[in-house]
């Protein structure tokens, strides 16, 4: 297990963590949360050991292996496979042992370094890379690609399936999900609830936090507070204690108004005096109850755009690329005022292609595209930080937006985006991203558009700022095109969902979770065609070569369905176990969706509904990542014992 004792640091002259304790268990996966600077990624650095405390210690058992993901990657001409595959350092150990052994010709070496490598699956680990790059979006053709011709938002996918390749008994995540589409979430989501070992995550994405974890840690106050629930289930229980704590406060508050009146009333009365002195003494003795209070210091709302007019952009056989690479075709596309539209499709599919079109920055190849006069256009996207003018500060940026309002007026809005004090006036070069995120969100904001187009809008947002973002859009009156890896922000804001696939954008008919299903069908579909090409290979292969007998190649296909009849078995079960837990959850769904649930008294009813609900989940994730885990190892079986027949027949 970790074991978190009276921990103290410091940097410079914050205190981070005073007299903090926790214990974590070994297989729990925990999510970290807090506010920005709370310490959360600090905590990491002192698990692995790269920073010491100032005071108490942290245990980790000492034959504990701690994967975590890399920050940098150097353009290395290794390619993007072996490169994940360098990431397991026991396997690459052992492979130079290998080679020295075979050098020296050490036979007895070589047998027992052979027997580890099975022992550390080194001998799935080139199909467990290539799942996990596929995974994480990486075509099969880009498996050998070198790692220093991807950008950086690929490489920090490189440096993650590295950490993933890990038989680790520690795995530490911070902020995973920030350079991936929602289809790598997805993926990552599944592979984590397979994961055997102890998982410490930092995530913003509360859908991701729900599905992945069962325990939370928040950072408070200095200190790390245990909570036994998923992220959900973490602020029902949070806001009870905090309702719990200012009711305690206002009673304590109460007494001491009491006391003191009291005392001065009668302090200088002699039959009341050592009363009196009596409750001055209780009052210094007293620990005092702090009020609750909410981490969370961001509020804001869209301002009402000047018009709505309607329809807002209408395309026609549209047909969208760059040069002579067409991206997207055949694009009917209507825009209407009101419209609140979320856009899903793999990474590269075209999405941002066509928020850009719609923005106005890419023109069409060909086809009809019509913009109604009136419109006002927000577009967010990583580039737009870019844009952001680094010498000037968030006051400036607003003054050149809005010259004619008073200092005063722009000081209070920045505000509402949790720019006070010093960093109104500071320059945005020393900004963070999710500092630049909230400035470039607040130029947007500003200028009251009809129309908003968010590319990816939550990365570097922490989740208070994308709980204020997500109100915020279910408020909003205007049209809304995003493009998010954040299912609760897409559940949240947008009412159609469309599909961006194959060079085509069409209305998807369903939600997340049909979404999600959707991919799952299209693997298998995928796995069955791939099945069936091999096959056709195999007939063409043995038209061309010696044909062994009908009757031993029957012979040998029953033994081969003997051996893997209990695989087989174990594939339908977990299909069959999928199916039923679907039906569980469309259950939930239903009970969750009665809005009398959530009055005061069905309160431990709702706790209940969350908390089965989250554990199905994680259930659902971990039968689909079993699912799919074993239909790879039936699929991997059929292709050795294939490779086998054709030996046979070549002899």
């Amino acid at each position: 297990m970790i074991k978190i004792s009276n921990l103290d640091y410091m940097i410079a002259a914050n205190e981070l963590f005073h007299n903090a304790s926790a214990q974590i268990n070994p297989g729990e996966k925990v999510g970290l949360v807090g506010k920005n600077g709370s310490g959360k990624s600090t905590l990491f650095s002192l698990i692995t050991g790269e920073h010491a405390p100032d005071g108490g210690e942290i245990f980790i058992p000492d034959d504990w292996v701690v994967a975590s993901v890399a920050q940098e990657t150097p353009a290395l001409a290794t390619k993007s496979i072996d490169y994940v595959i360098e990431g397991d350092r026991r396997y690459t150990e052992l492979q130079e042992r290998l080679k020295r052994a075979t050098a020296d010709n050490d036979g007895e070496a070589i047998g027992r370094i052979h027997a580890e490598i099975e022992i550390a699956d080194g001998y799935t680990i080139r199909s467990r890379a290539a799942v996990i790059l596929s995974g994480l979006g990486f075509s099969e053709g880009e498996h050998g690609k070198p790692v220093k011709e991807f950008s950086g938002g690929w490489r920090m996918r490189l440096n993650l399936a590295q950490a993933l390749i890990v038989k680790s008994d520690l795995l530490l995540l911070d902020e995973p999900t920030n350079h991936l589409d929602l289809d790598a979430v997805i993926f990552l989501e599944n592979y984590l609830a397979g994961y055997g070992g102890t998982l410490l995550l930092i995530s913003h994405d509360r859908d991701f936090l729900d599905h992945t974890v069962g325990k939370i840690i928040h950072i408070e106050g200095r200190q790390l507070h245990e909570y036994t629930a998923n992220y959900s289930g973490f602020e029902v229980m949070r806001m009870e204690k905090m309702n719990q704590q200012q009711a305690l406060h206002e009673k304590q508050q109460a007494a001491i108004a009491h006391m003191k009146a009291f005392v001065e009333r009668f302090r200088y009365k002699a039959t009341k005096a050592r009363q009196a002195q009596s409750r001055l003494k209780a009052l210094e003795r007293m620990d005092l109850i702090a009020a609750a209070h909410s981490d969370s210091n961001f509020t804001f709302a869209f301002r009402e755009p000047d018009a709505l007019p309607n329809p807002l952009i209408q395309m026609e056989e549209l047909s969208l690329g760059y040069g002579e690479r067409v991206v997207l075709s055949k694009i009917h596309f209507n825009l209407t005022s009101g419209a609140r539209i979320g856009l899903l499709g793999k990474n590269g599919a075209g999405k941002s292609t066509l928020v850009k079109c719609l923005a106005g920055e890419l023109a069409p190849l060909k086809g009809r595209y019509r913009c109604s006069s009136g419109v006002q256009i927000g577009y967010f996207a990583q580039e737009q930080l870019e844009h952001l003018r680094l010498e000037d500060s968030p006051l400036k940026h607003m003054q050149r937006l809005a010259p004619e309002c008073r200092e005063l007026e722009l000081r209070s809005y920045l505000g509402s985006f949790n720019f006070s004090g010093d960093k109104v006036n500071c320059p945005a070069s020393v900004l963070s991203g999710g500092e630049k995120a909230r400035l470039a969100l607040a130029l947007i904001v500003w200028r009251k558009p009809n129309l908003l187009l968010l590319d990816e809008p939550t990365n570097h947002l922490d989740l208070d700022m994308r709980e204020a973002l997500t109100l915020a859009l279910q408020n909003y009156s205007g049209a809304l095109v995003v493009v998010s890896h954040d299912r609760h922000l897409l559940k949240s804001a947008t009412d159609l969902l469309y599909l961006v696939d194959d060079g085509r954008v069409s209305e998807f008919d369903g939600d997340l979770d049909d979404y999600q299903k959707y991919l799952l069908d299209k693997q298998r579909s995928q796995q069955a065609q791939l099945k069936e090409c091999r096959m056709l290979q195999k007939k063409a292969e043995q038209k061309s070569s010696p044909q062994i007998s009908r009757a031993l190649m029957k012979q040998l296909q029953s033994k081969f369905r003997d051996e893997t009849k209990d695989l087989r078995k174990a594939i339908a079960d977990l299909a069959a176990k999928l199916e039923q837990i679907q039906r569980d959850e469309s259950g939930y769904e239903q009970a969750l969706a009665d809005n009398v649930i959530y009055d005061a008294q069905n309160r431990d009813r709702l706790n209940e509904l969350l908390t089965s609900r989250g554990e199905l989940l994680k259930q659902k994730d971990l039968v689909e990542e079993m699912w799919l885990e074993q239909s790879q190892l039936l699929e991997e079986k059929q292709k050795e014992f294939d490779m086998r027949l054709r030996e046979m027949q070549s002899c």
